[in-house]
């Protein structure tokens, strides 16, 4: 059974190539379902940061130099904002990463892992499953 928040939920999509520069529509995709939804312009530019990180590694690592597309999908009510990232690519799971130790010099800390760890620090889930042969990756901000 489908809640009141379900039926009053608003919804947007953004479907990207796996391509660096498709990744300039990004910004005003979330900026256009943060409006609607009313967040502040801080959050909105900590959500865009996230948004980024995370679509980011779809485009560059989850076709293996092969073309594919991504689906960005806003699930948003005034109360929390959903962005669904769904893609055919090479099954990961960035939330099994470990988290950047950020004690570590710049040097001294390894390649990779600071970008799902500032998804995770902006956004209050982080959600991976495999499903039907698609990786989706579940990002939730409770705006209340």
């Amino acid at each position: 059974m489908r809640s009141q928040q379900d039926e009053n939920a608003k919804k947007r999509r953004l479907t990207i190539k796996n391509e660096v520069d498709e990744l300039t529509k990004l910004p005003e995709f979330v900026d256009t379902v943060c409006e609607e939804a009313g967040v502040d312009m801080a959050l909105i530019a900590s959500l865009n940061l996230a948004l980024e990180e995370a679509a980011t590694n779809v485009v560059l690592y989850a076709y293996a130099g092969g073309t594919g597309f991504v689906d960005i999908d806003a699930i948003y009510t005034p109360q929390q904002l959903k962005f669904v990232i769904t893609d055919t690519g090479i099954p990961f799971d960035p939330t099994q990463m470990k988290d950047a130790d950020i004690t570590l010099s710049a040097e001294e800390r390894p390649i990779g892992g600071l970008g799902i760890f500032l998804v995770r620090q902006i956004m209050d889930t982080v959600h991976y499953e495999r499903v039907n042969d698609h990786n989706v990756l579940t990002l939730i901000k409770n705006l209340s």
